[in-house]
């Protein structure tokens, strides 16, 4: 066995939380060392977040081109779409972004072994390194950022056929001829809509009644209707059956529907279905970590997991998952080694979902309001009443406020409209404030801007009872 050596923390996986952390453990004095198997920095900046929305931003600008050149006093020339171009644009931000972190490591003396670890002893981790080596490695606090990866199901055939995840598709130098997306959720539907606008048929397959499933109603109906209007195929209440085929060359999906049973015959398959965590095969029963029944690591409401002295955060630790969370677990560490009392507890935590418009959400559903038996009022406004719409003509969509019944507490809000990841926040601050809802119906906000919808929003919301 190799001579073990000792840092003051060791963090195996290099995702948003672990890399801020190690920078400002490093930067703090401490011998950091960070285990990171392949991407460094995790896979947001690499593989998911960062890479996809290049890619949907350089979809915008195609469809943009193509549907509403006209539109706008212009003409456009005949054009196509080069994957192998869209694919560089998209490879010389994650370069960029790669070596921003190893500079920033340097910088803040953070030992980066690359190579796979494992426990081998409590407090102790053995990395097999990519050139073939091993080291070993003990701390006297050890953080766990794992991260999770996309789940592939049992369906059969489905592991045979060589299926897209998101990983593969970023990477993709052609445009699928028919793509069938099986899931409905976020990564499904910001991906479908890319890859229909880079000249792909677009077919999405999804097990609920309604895609979207986590959202109220009217939301998922709104997103089913645009996608719908811009030629995605969307088959509903549909479960997959068999796959035959190869992605690729040609697959078919055999299906059961309310309808009856059907198949449908593709290029290129894609599966977005969810994710599983990183936690097997690592050891972590030597190190008495402790998991959930889904795989994911128990952790308290400060991130300590069952064994003394060791940390978990980001997807793996059952975290919402968002890399802005990840970074927030950072924090609520951070906070503990100084003593302070943040927490992950009763986070207030936002989202957004890319696809053209986008969705964003922050607090109660509608429809979780109701199922918690809390008494509330809805305000809806759409955006065609925004008068920035009308300059632009993205006028698709609405706002959505959820306010409590018996005060002017705001419970949550929702925009499906232009910009509204950015519109999104100015809500969550009044609720981070406690501010009640009329603060924002009282604002003045500059005309003509998006945020000025939130007036009349909050002016249509009705009066108590």
């Amino acid at each position: 066995m190799a001579q073990a050596e000792h840092f003051d923390a060791l963090i195996v996986g290099s995702g948003t939380g672990g890399t801020q952390l190690a920078l400002a453990l490093g930067g703090a004095g401490k011998r950091v060392a960070v285990v990171e198997r392949r991407w460094i920095g995790g896979s947001c900046p690499n593989v998911n977040c960062l890479p996809s929305k290049n890619e949907i931003f350089t979809a915008k600008i195609i469809e943009t081109i193509r549907r509403y050149a006209g539109q706008f006093g212009s003409v456009a020339a005949p054009f196509s779409v080069d994957m192998v171009e869209v694919r560089a644009r998209k490879r010389v931000m994650v370069e960029e972004l790669s070596a921003a972190i190893l500079e920033a490591y340097k910088a803040n003396d953070v030992t980066l072994v690359s190579g796979d670890g494992r426990f081998v002893e409590p407090r102790t981790v053995e990395v097999v390194l990519n050139g073939g080596d091993t080291r070993m490695l003990t701390a006297g606090q050890i953080y766990l950022n794992l991260g999770t990866r996309a789940s592939i199901p049992p369906l059969p055939g489905l592991a045979a056929s060589g299926a897209l995840t998101n990983i593969e598709a970023l990477e993709l130098d052609r445009v699928p001829a028919h793509l069938l997306v099986l899931g409905g959720g976020y990564v499904a539907l910001e991906l479908a809509q890319a890859f229909s606008r880079f000249g792909s048929r677009v077919t999405i397959i999804e097990r609920q009644q309604m895609i979207a499933s986590r959202e109220d109603l009217d939301i998922g109906t709104e997103i089913l209707r645009f996608l719908t209007e811009e030629g995605i195929d969307i088959v509903t209440s549909a479960e997959a059956l068999r796959v035959d085929g190869r992605s690729g060359q040609e697959i078919r999906l055999h299906l059961r529907t309310a309808s009856g049973t059907r198949d449908i015959t593709a290029s290129d398959i894609l599966v977005a279905t969810g994710r599983k965590p990183n936690t097997t095969g690592i050891g972590l029963e030597i190190a008495d970590v402790a998991l959930d029944t889904r795989g994911y690591i128990k952790v308290g409401d400060r991130l300590e997991t069952s064994a003394p002295g060791i940390w978990a955060l980001g997807e793996c630790a059952g975290s919402p998952q968002f890399t802005h969370v990840s970074y927030d677990d950072c924090r609520v560490l951070q906070s503990a080694m100084a003593g302070g009392q943040r927490t992950t507890a009763n986070r207030l935590v936002p989202y957004s979902m890319f696809t053209d418009p986008p969705l964003a959400r922050v607090g109660l559903s509608e429809g979780q309001a109701r199922q918690a038996g809390i008494g509330h009022r809805v305000a809806k406004l759409p955006m065609k009443a925004v008068l920035r719409t009308r300059t632009t003509g993205e006028t698709t969509g609405f706002m959505k406020a959820v306010i409590d019944a018996g005060s002017d507490r705001i419970l949550g809000f929702a925009m499906i409209g232009a910009e509204a990841s950015e519109i999104m926040p100015i809500v969550q601050t009044a609720m981070l404030a406690g501010m009640p809802y009329t603060g924002l119906r009282d604002a003045i906000f500059a005309h003509p801007t998006l945020a000025e919808g939130l007036i009349g929003l909050f002016s249509s919301v009705p009066a108590i009872d």
